[in-house]
Parts: C-alpha cells; structure tokens; sequence
C-alpha cells in the first residue's frame, strides 16, 4: 500500500474497512480521494538535498543569512521569519557546514538522508474489505442498542471516555477547530463533510502552504490515515456511519505526508504549524513523528536543527494559542529509561541500529515542551501493548486500541473504529488513534472554557483523567508470559497514563 508510513508509527494492523452503501440507506461512495498533484517543489536534481537553516528572528539577519545560502549554492524555498527558520534545498555536499558557520545561523542541517528525487516507497499491504451484509449487521447491533449512529455499537472507545453521553450535553462548538497534521483528510466523507474548515486547510508538502481546493486531501484511498484520525475527532452525529467525540466542532486538514515515501518531513511539518497557528486554529493533532529519525540526537548537527525548526513553529503555534496534541509512538519504548535502541532511523534510506537516551535525543513533535503527550489503552483500559510510556513522558492517555483486549461489540474488534476515505470505515489500532480522542476532548474542553489557553487546558485535560493506577500484576501485554513493560508512579501519575484516560463527559459539566 503506497504512501502510508507506520507509525510504529502512525498506526498497527491492516484496516478492516466497512463501505456504507446505498442499499444500507447511506450515502454512496464519493470519488473524494482522486490523486492530488504532488507540489512542484519536491522537484528536484538527483543529490538535492532539503535544509533548514534556523537564525535570529530579525529582519537583517535573514537577510543576510539568505545572501550566503545563494553563495553556497542553496536554494531558498520557504522563508518563515517569525520564527528564523528558512527552508533550503541545495545539492552542495559542504552545505551544511558552510551555512552553519554563517554569522547569525544558530543551527542548520539536512532534513533527510535522501536526495529529493531518491524517495522510496512504502508498501503495506491492501485493505480487506467487509461485506455490506456484515455491515448492515453492525449498523442493526448499534439500533438495538439504541445508538443514534449506525455503527456506533462498535465505538467501544466513545463509551470508555463518556463521548457518547457528553454529546447529548455538549457536542462541542463551531468556533472550535481541530487541525489534522496528517496524510490529508477526505472532506468529501458524509461523516466529516459537516464539519469540515476547508479555510483552515492546506497541503504543506515541500515546506509552502498550498490552498487550492482539495489540496489537504489524501493522494490517493490508500493515504487513508488522516481521514481515520479526522472522523474520531469530529464525525458528526448525523445518522451516517460513526460519531466523533466531539462531533459538534470544526475539524481541517493539514497535509504533510510526501507523495513519494509517505514520509513527514521537517520542513511540511514547521509548515502547517505555522499555517495552523496564522488561521485561527486552537487544537493540532500530531498522529506521527517527523521522519527520517525516529530520535533526533542534539549531538548531531543535521538533527539538532530538526529539533529547533520544528520546536520554533510548534512554540509559535502554542503562543498564537493553539494547544498540540501528540501520539507517544507504537514502539513500546520508556521514554523515562536510561537507553532505548533504535534500529529505524533514518527511514528514508538505510537504517542503522544505535543505542540512544531518551532524554538527550527527542520524538518530535511528542516530547517537544507544552506538546500534550499521548500513550494508548485498550478496551480493559491497560496499557496497549504497543504504546510507548514513561514517567515524566506521557501527560494523559485514551483510547487505541489493542487486539489482545477484545470488546464485546458486534464485530468484537478491539481496535477503533473510524472514517476511510470514499464514504467508507475501518478498524485501526495505534497511540495515532489515542491521539485524536485526546485532541477532541481538549475540542470540548476549549468549547466550554472559551478563553482557556493551551496552558489551561492542558491543565484541565490532566485535571478531568481517571488514572487507574499502575498495575498490581507485572505488565504482560502480549500475554505470552514475558513482563512487556514497568510502570513506574503512583495512582496521581504514572508512566502508563500520565495523569489518567481522559473523560469527555466531565470536559463538558
């Protein structure tokens, strides 16, 4: 399956996809997810590399820096000078060291190991599809059951946060919208075309926002991610499919995946923060790590800039009032530990296996500062077998999904269930699925509290949670018998949870 990257990463297992046909009394398929054209400036030579250069936030020091960038055979694609960060692309091998000892630069380096034209692809498999008979199975479940969407009997994960009796308080408001940094989201869905803010979205490839119609929209079904991520954001409860948690506020897209790896590059990612920070946008869900590193190392030149580019645009974003909302990662990594290994990075060509500390090299954006850290549970409400934790890490957790903890639903899937592209749904597990019920609680919580700021309401967020404690019995996610992970806190906060599983129901009393 082309242009979808993991997040090992973005998110675990084949979807299970479940279209909604006319026969069923829904709307039919949509042709929402036609290719879009990739951006002209991922055109480039072979050895072109893209840079960011970082500086002094003052107009004569861009200035100047500009003039050595061309002296050094670079290019300027991108120039974001509230924050000092230019984006670059040049095929000088020396670039780097040139422009870093440039009066004013204060870090610069490479955002890829791979020359522009040289991007791979990834492949992960097709979706399997369900029959309408099973679906109409589901949507007949969710009747019975007394749910007010068709599908909804099998949204374990509304119940588990109270989304589904918060909405008949609040739903959330219009004023409210929830950016998705993603894979580009299908607007054309029935379950998210109410919602959409197609004014505050764009495709941020290359590093330059993009604001034609359609351009924040998946390349093509198989980009289903952010689709997935959108609808459990904002689904709206209309009598179509699934429900959001909170299905009354604004969602947009955001598009930051490459056309030819799938992969999220530095310069897309400084991109729609900035862009979501300049239109009013008050929540960002970040479902992914900016690649090619799944740590970036503040000993390595080229990576310490990662880190500063994109902590400059998040930081701006958070100034500007927008809160950001983070998935931990699907590794099962303890962010709190002394040593992890990391034997992906850099995915954009060959990985090495090295051997990093956690606290000296950073998941980005999750464990940038003020970024809302999110680790995934599942349907027993214990940690995910592969979510990542750490005490001190993760700030809250929510629903992911798990498919060793098994509902008892129609379809007794324990992953979540949301929007595919084409009017279709599917079955997804990841701490990307945790994310974005975090994210549409925060939604809820902006909706009753107005003024909160991204402070505040990460405060609320941590406020509202039902930590249930660290485990009394030694965490064997898996079940195969062998200890998977250590909680390390107490029933306040813990390494598994944070501060707790986030409640929608009490976001909204």
């Amino acid at each position: 399956m082309a242009h979808l990257p993991s997040r090992r990463r973005l998110a675990l297992a084949v979807p299970v996809v479940l279209s909604l046909t006319a026969s069923l009394g829904f709307l039919p398929t949509a042709a929402s997810a036609a290719p879009v054209t990739a951006p002209a400036t991922q055109t480039a030579t072979a050895g072109t590399l893209a840079y960011v250069v970082n500086t002094k936030v003052d107009h004569r020091t861009i200035e100047s820096v500009k003039k050595a960038i061309a002296a050094a055979d670079g290019t300027v694609v991108a120039t974001y000078a509230k924050i000092g960060v230019i984006v670059v692309h040049s095929a000088n091998p020396d670039f780097g060291a040139q422009i870093r000892a440039v009066r004013g630069v204060q870090s610069a380096g490479a955002t890829r190991t791979a020359p522009l034209s040289l991007a791979g692809t990834t492949d992960e498999g097709a979706a399997k599809l369900i029959s309408a008979a099973e679906a109409a199975k589901t949507a007949s479940a969710s009747a019975a059951a007394g749910a007010s969407e068709p599908l909804e009997a099998d949204q374990w994960d509304l119940r588990a946060i109270g989304a589904d009796k918060a909405a008949e308080i609040n739903p959330g408001s219009k004023k409210v919208t929830v950016a998705v940094i993603d894979t580009g989201v299908d607007d054309t869905h029935p379950d998210l075309a109410p919602n959409f803010s197609a004014a505050q979205s764009a495709n941020c490839v290359g590093g330059v926002a993009d604001t034609a119609e359609g351009a924040w929209r998946p390349y093509t079904a198989d980009d289903y991610h952010g689709t997935h991520v959108a609808g459990e954001i904002a689904a709206a409860r209309n009598g179509i499919g699934v429900a959001g948690v909170a299905p009354g506020v604004k969602v947009s897209s955001i598009k930051v995946s490459d056309p030819k790896d799938g992969l999220f590059y530095p310069e897309n990612v400084v991109c729609a923060f900035v862009f979501a920070a300049d239109h009013g946008v008050e929540i960002t869900n970040n479902s992914y790590y900016v690649d090619p590193w799944l740590y970036n190392c503040m000993d390595d030149p080229d990576q310490k800039a990662i880190v500063d580019a994109v902590n400059r645009a998040q930081l701006y974003a958070q100034k500007k009032g927008t809160l950001n909302v983070a998935s931990a990662g699907n590794s099962n990594h303890d962010l709190d530990s002394d040593a992890i290994v990391d034997s992906s990075s850099p995915d954009d060509s060959t990985p090495v296996t090295r051997t990093i500390d956690p606290h000296e090299c950073f998941d980005v954006p999750t464990q940038l500062p003020g970024v809302v850290t999110v680790s995934a549970t599942g349907v027993k409400g214990t940690k995910s077998y592969y979510s990542t934790y750490g005490l001190g890490a993760v700030d809250v957790a929510a629903p992911g999904g798990d498919r060793y903890q098994i509902p008892e639903t129609p379809s007794a899937n324990g992953r979540i269930l949301s929007t595919m592209p084409n009017n279709a749904y599917g079955f997804l597990q990841g701490t990307s699925m945790a994310s974005p019920h975090v994210a549409g609680v925060a939604a809820l919580l902006k909706s009753t509290h107005p003024w909160a700021s991204p402070a505040t309401l990460q405060a609320l967020l941590k406020a509202q949670a039902d930590n249930p404690g660290c485990p009394a019995e030694p965490y064997d996610g898996n079940g195969d018998g062998v200890v998977d992970a250590t909680c390390e806190g107490g029933k306040r906060v813990n390494g598994f949870f944070g501060f707790g599983v986030v409640n929608a129901l009490r976001a909204v009393k």
